[in-house]
């Protein structure tokens, strides 16, 4: 944690509050960063974190099942949410409408 104490009342010379002229003369970090950095490091700087988006994602949704059926698939560890979606999805394949 840092010892450095702030003081809310007092302006932050280092890092002052923008006007409006700053904000109509701000550009995109894709044309500064270019400029400040190599090709290859600009890019790494722009390219977004984490996994990629999935073609297909699942849809969040609240279900209320039973205590026997969420303790059998948590008993088998990480990742039951996706054994039960596997669960429910052989279901399916096995009883068509």
């Amino acid at each position: 944690m840092s010892k450095r104490k702030t003081h809310p009342h007092k302006p932050d010379t280092d890092n002052p509050a923008w006007t409006a002229d700053d904000l109509s003369n701000a550009r995109p970090a894709s044309e500064v960063l270019t400029q400040l950095f190599s090709p290859d490091r600009a890019h790494s700087l722009l390219t977004p974190r984490g996994r990629p988006r999935a073609d297909v994602t699942k849809v969040r949704v609240g279900i209320r099942l039973s205590p026997e059926v969420i303790a059998h698939f948590k008993a088998s560890g990480d990742g039951w949410q996706t054994r039960i979606d596997a669960a429910l999805r052989q279901f399916i394949e096995k009883n068509p409408n």
